[in-house]
């Protein structure tokens, strides 16, 4: 079972590594130009992209979890159908995303705020990297679809194109041609669609055979889109609280000053570097966990939660130790600005705790998804945002201002993998296998 866990988890941390990389990336870019503006321009835009992307998160999960089951079912008809559905929605969700973008533009700069200048150049990396939403939304499908497949190399090879291709054009419009945080903007754009035509061909090159099992009744399958909504319905208020936290943690900092939110900022990176590691596992678990359900295996489902959670205890550990030994030569790769990097020092007791902090609700997570059971993530996400975070920062923030922020974000997360946890019995094992 270890071996199952490591070859889908593996590949998943190789893939997903690339995006926390590309992040420190873009942050040392702009942290070596002559102004903090270009640090926050990337960090309020890049809140509004994690509001659109994460609202339609549920695009990849619940495809992984829907095929994941089809998959252990044996059952190669739905297998494909799932996916094409999945590309049907998101067509359409691209399709209003474009048409409304600048009424999106405007509502988010008016509730993240920020300094005049950030907000002006935040604008314009916003109106570049909007037109790469078709794009990005059916990566989020593909690379579902084949990990509930049990393939987790594609997602590996296109993960690894599109941050590669998007490091390199992001390098060249930033130093070559002069375009400070626009040129991110266009370097990631550009490299959505170089992935999304990568995710097509490889599509075809193993999956081919399946494309004619595809029928028309078979997409237009009621009682599956009825399932297919309800799931993403409850995962969406989950993601959506997510970004809720996020994005109003990002706009405290904005509201303190730019030095404040270029190291919230910087800071946060340590937690996403966790959290694409530890994801590998958890995306693993959607594999695993949803085709032991579809083949209705009740004692490798129990085998393979009680392995997950043990390896997650175990990376939680290790980046513990790398935490406490290596934060600072970290903080000056990612900016020469002195005062940022001083300023930072009080907070770095959060980052300390971050690992221990959040591994329960990622691996929770991995196997809720791969369950399709939603409405406990749901419930768990409700209770940790408007019981657990906002009352933790309003009470403190007086006194504690920054750390209010920071203790509410570490408890936030730690809540969710407990409530998960407590619910696991009476939801997964009893509701799921019969």
């Amino acid at each position: 079972m270890n071996r199952s866990i490591l070859k889908l988890a593996v590949p998943n941390i190789i893939s997903n590594i690339t995006v926390p990389l590309l992040g420190l990336v873009d942050l040392a870019l702009m942290g070596h130009l002559n102004s903090e503006v270009y640090i926050g321009a990337i960090a309020l835009g890049g809140v509004i992209f994690n509001f659109i992307y994460w609202s339609f998160g549920f695009l990849r999960m619940s495809t992984s979890g829907f095929t994941a089951q089809a998959y252990g079912e044996k059952n190669q008809n739905e297998s494909i159908s799932i996916l094409i559905r999945a590309l049907i929605v998101t067509g359409i969700i691209s399709f209003f995303i474009l048409l409304f973008q600048a009424p999106i533009a405007w509502a988010s700069f008016k509730v993240i705020g920020g300094s005049t200048e950030v907000e002006t150049l935040a604008n314009e990396y916003f109106r570049i990297r909007v037109w790469a939403a078709p794009a990005a939304l059916s990566l989020f499908v593909f690379s579902g679809w084949f990990l509930g497949m049990q393939n987790a190399r594609y997602p590996m090879i296109i993960a690894i194109a599109v941050n590669a291709v998007n490091i390199i054009l992001s390098m060249f419009f930033v130093f070559v041609l002069k375009m400070n945080s626009n040129g991110v903007a266009l370097g990631t754009a550009i490299s959505q669609y170089a992935g999304l035509g990568i995710a097509v061909v490889l599509l075809f090159r193993k999956y081919k055979s399946l494309l004619p099992k595809v029928t028309k009744a078979a997409i237009i399958d009621l009682k599956f889109m009825s399932s297919f909504f309800k799931v993403n319905s409850d995962i969406f208020i989950r993601t959506l609280c997510i970004i809720l936290v996020f994005t109003f943690f990002t706009s405290k900092s904005a509201s303190q000053n730019d030095t404040i939110l270029a190291v919230n900022s910087i800071l946060l990176q340590f937690l996403m570097f966790f959290s694409f590691f530890i994801d590998g596992f958890a995306f693993a678990g959607e594999a695993l966990v949803g085709k032991f359900i579809g083949a209705r295996q009740t004692a490798n489902l129990k085998q393979v939660v009680r392995l997950l959670l043990y390896w997650g205890a175990g990376l939680a550990a290790v980046f513990t130790l790398l935490y406490l030994g290596g934060v600072n030569p970290i903080l000056k790769l990612l900016t020469t600005q002195q005062n940022v990097i001083d300023a930072a020092q009080p907070f770095l007791f959060w980052i300390f705790l971050v690992p221990v902090a959040s591994i329960g609700s990622f691996i929770w997570d991995g196997i809720y998804i791969g369950a399709t059971i939603s409405k406990p993530m749901r419930n768990s996400l409700i209770i940790s945002t408007f019981l657990v975070f906002a009352p933790i920062y309003y009470f403190l923030n007086p006194v504690w201002q920054n750390h209010a922020l920071w203790m509410g974000m570490l408890l936030f997360m730690f809540s969710r993998g407990l409530i998960l946890a407590l619910l696991y019995k009476r939801t997964i094992l009893k509701t799921v296998i019969k």
